[in-house]
């Protein structure tokens, strides 16, 4: 098993996307890469924390690859956008890529650096860069489009195909 943290603005449509994949074991959505210990989302919310919207991927690799899991993040934000996500502003909806071993990062890089390439519209606003601290959401953030399906969120669930889906 395998560990990786995306940032993709709101996290309730990044953990619902990829908790809807076969290969991905568990989701957890919380806080990446702030300011302090154990932020709580109205800290976020009042810029008093400057953590990032994360979710925690454990995946099966043998099942589902990186490529794949970073293929469809590029699907489901704007990798141009700063501090924004569909509707969602502010730099907790930022974007990023948080690995947990560094030799993890010059694999990243290079993917990005080939996504960048290939789109040929400039750098991308994503952080790339090793987690300095994942902090679980509240209960009410876990799994919520589940528990409020008409909830608000920018990702479109249905870009993952159908073969890829548990």
């Amino acid at each position: 098993m395998k560990t990786i943290y995306l940032a993709g603005g709101c996290f309730w449509g990044t953990q619902a996307f990829f908790k809807q994949l076969k290969g991905v074991v568990k989701t957890r959505v919380g806080y990446a890469n702030g300011n302090k210990e154990n932020p709580r989302y109205e800290e976020l919310k009042h810029g008093e924390a400057t953590h990032a919207e994360s979710v925690e991927i454990l995946y099966d690799e043998n099942i589902i690859s990186l490529d794949k899991i970073l293929d469809y993040y590029m699907m489901i934000i704007d990798p141009y956008s700063h501090n924004r996500q569909g509707e969602d502003e502010g730099i907790q909806y930022r974007t990023g890529i948080y690995y947990e071993k560094e030799e993890d990062r010059e694999y990243l890089s290079a993917y990005l650096k080939r996504e960048e390439e290939k789109m040929n519209k400039g750098p991308f606003a994503i952080e790339l860069e090793r987690l300095k601290g994942f902090y679980p959401a509240e209960e009410y953030h876990q799994d919520y489009l589940d528990k409020n399906p008409h909830g608000y969120c920018h990702v479109n669930l249905s870009l993952a195909h159908k073969g890829d889906k548990k």
